[in-house]
């Protein structure tokens, strides 16, 4: 399935049906009175978060969603039928903005989430509805309420627990395949991963999302290679695996490249955790491997590990420590939350007791 991650759609509501204009007529029933019933509601609109998605492909080849009009009301006090929902299915982690792109309407993080984006318009009262005790013969009706319409964009950020980020060909393909189920395409070539990919990784009985993105170059904020276009795929992550090619010469500059280009993109996806890591060392010499070390030592201020995505040499390593840091973010995540709920239910907040 060909991988798509943005849409605009273009979304109408039904309009509700018009009222009935109509007079009860029966033999011996003399002035029998008004009977006209309500129009029916128009459709609506709804986005729903599900489960067995992961691409917005649907959308690449039907663009207009438009709901059905209400059914007209009818005489002996029959209302219209109500015309059914238009219900757009997309995965998990998509984002739901205005017409500007930028706009934020929804974020659809949990499946079965809804959200109706265009309501469909109420039917019109029949002329029964206007019956009074002045005024037994009404002739007046209403026509349906429109509905409502809007363009919108669909935007796929894919929730993983861990994300790659590195130059093209530094080994993120090979570290994914290596450690998941996941067979992304791997070559001697830069940019041979086009589009996101997801791998699930176990390790030590624990199991955690990784998500591969193609590679970043230097520019790529100006749209230089594919440019920003994938880094959404990466910004809800818990910590960033950045992986650093040891065959290059000069590993300071591809290390402050990536770095540039995460904080060009947002503030907030530079500031996540990161775990930075030498790549392809059954290439290098002992002395070549501490010497590089060292140098990411020194220009990043954290500590470099080493592995070989080939050979496994050391990948565990790496995989216990992503899983330390995303064990913690979520029980921290889960303490956030409790704390809140008790906020909300006025309750008094747990105090420490020797």
């Amino acid at each position: 399935m060909k991988f798509l991650d943005q849409a605009k759609v273009y979304l109408k509501s039904g309009n509700g049906g018009p009222g009935s204009l109509s007079f009860r007529r029966e033999k011996y029933i003399e002035f029998g009175g008004p009977n006209g019933g309500d129009g029916g509601r128009g459709g609506s609109v709804i986005v729903r978060c599900v489960d067995g998605l992961n691409t917005l492909i649907d959308y690449r080849y039907q663009q207009h969603f438009k709901a059905k009009n209400g059914g007209h009301g009818m005489g002996r006090d029959r209302t219209g039928a109500a015309a059914p929902d238009v219900i757009l299915k997309v995965p998990v982690g998509t984002q739901v903005l205005e017409e500007d792109n930028e706009t934020l309407i929804a974020d659809m993080t949990e499946i079965g989430q809804e959200i109706t984006l265009c309501q469909g318009g109420d039917g019109g009262r029949g002329n029964a509805a206007f019956k009074t005790s002045t005024n037994r013969a009404p002739r007046k009706f209403e026509p349906g309420w429109p509905g409502e319409e809007r363009w919108i964009w669909l935007r796929l950020k894919l929730i993983a627990d861990a994300g790659l980020v590195g130059l093209p060909n530094a080994g993120k393909s090979t570290f994914l395949s290596a450690t998941s189920r996941a067979r992304p395409k791997i070559a001697d070539y830069p940019f041979t991963t086009l589009v996101p990919q997801l791998g699930v990784v176990g390790a030590g009985g624990r199991e955690f999302v990784l998500a591969d993105i193609p590679g970043l170059i230097e520019g790529a904020s100006e749209g230089i290679g594919l440019g920003h276009r994938f880094l959404g795929h990466v910004e809800r992550c818990r910590v960033l695996l950045h992986l650093v090619d040891g065959t290059e010469e000069d590993v300071s500059t591809s290390y402050k490249t990536i770095r540039g280009e995460l904080e060009a993109y947002a503030e907030d996806l530079a500031a996540k955790e990161e775990i930075l890591v030498l790549n392809k060392i059954d290439s290098l010499l002992d002395e070549e491997i501490e010497e590089k070390v060292s140098e990411l030592e020194k220009l990043s201020g954290k500590k470099v590990m080493t592995i070989s995505a080939v050979t496994g040499d050391q990948v565990e390593d790496v995989l216990f420590a992503l899983l330390d840091i995303i064990h913690a973010d979520k029980e921290e995540e889960k303490a956030e939350l409790a704390a809140t709920e008790r906020e909300e239910a006025g309750e008094e907040p747990e105090t420490w007791q020797p």
